[in-house]
């Protein structure tokens, strides 16, 4: 019984172990403009931004900061 034990406190252990790592990216918000329709904007686990699934190799920051500039309204 003892060593049955000790199996469930390692099954236990990698499974909050696992459940910790870090997340994939930093989520996703929706922009739009007068010029464009809604088109969603998302963080890389790199911190990269994704536009609509395509990697735009920027910095999400950067990159909504700009679309903000250029008038863009982006929110979660």
């Amino acid at each position: 019984m003892n060593h049955l034990k000790k199996i469930i406190l390692v099954i236990a252990l990698i499974l909050t172990v696992y459940s910790c790592k870090k997340d994939e990216g930093g989520g996703c918000v929706t922009c739009s403009s007068d010029q464009t329709t809604a088109f969603e904007v998302c963080e890389t686990s790199d911190g990269n931004a994704t536009v609509n699934g395509e990697n735009t190799n920027t910095s999400f920051q950067v990159y909504i900061d700009g679309l903000v500039a250029a008038g863009a309204n982006c929110g979660g």
